[in-house]
């Protein structure tokens, strides 16, 4: 009898919406961002994950003291940097479940889009509020804080004397600076 009760308790049990905090994947920015998009693509920040590949970026594992040869796409120590949204909702998993949450994506640096990629922005809606996008999680313009949490001295391919210039970071860009298709009043 208790078996039976807690398969009813379960059919019962309400619809539980996926978080808000959830990774949605660069997909969901690219209808409305095509140039950005398109522009990234080709970034290496787009492209962070194939460095972990073996063979790949080897003077770069040379000169921090790593193998060349090793297969880093698994190790722990390395994907949350490679990678969007490591071990979070939505985030990347594996390389053969996620592939598109390989590489550092719009929510890497704009934070996980479930409560405005598609919510708030959207082509039916695109003349929302930036201030509204911020007030529900959109992190724009990226901070220094949310760059530092990879580009610090704690990554393997940093040197003693390494300082990450964020400034100068923002004025050479992560991809091009482009104008946005809609207009987002507000702020």
């Amino acid at each position: 009898m208790e078996v039976t009760a807690s398969v009813i308790w379960i059919l019962r049990a309400p619809y539980q919406h996926p978080p808000a905090e959830r990774f949605v994947g660069p997909g969901a920015c690219k209808g409305c961002h095509e140039k950005v998009f398109a522009a990234w693509s080709d970034t290496r920040m787009a492209n962070s994950f194939d460095v972990l590949r073996p063979g790949r970026a080897v003077e770069q594992k040379e000169i921090a003291n790593l193998d060349p040869e090793a297969d880093y796409t698994q190790e722990e120590s390395c994907v949350p940097c490679h990678t969007t949204g490591f071990g979070l909702a939505g985030g990347f998993r594996s390389i053969e479940e996620t592939p598109e949450m390989a590489g550092v994506t719009c929510e890497a640096c704009h934070g996980p889009g479930g409560s405005y990629a598609g919510v708030l922005m959207s082509k039916t809606s695109p003349n929302f509020a930036t201030a509204d996008a911020r007030a529900a999680g959109l992190v724009y313009p990226p901070t220094a804080t949310v760059c530092r949490k990879c580009h610090n001295e704690d990554s393997p391919f940093v040197q003693a004397d390494y300082t990450f210039d964020f400034t100068e970071r923002v004025e050479r860009g992560t991809h091009e600076h482009l104008p946005l298709k809609y207009r987002h009043d507000g702020g």
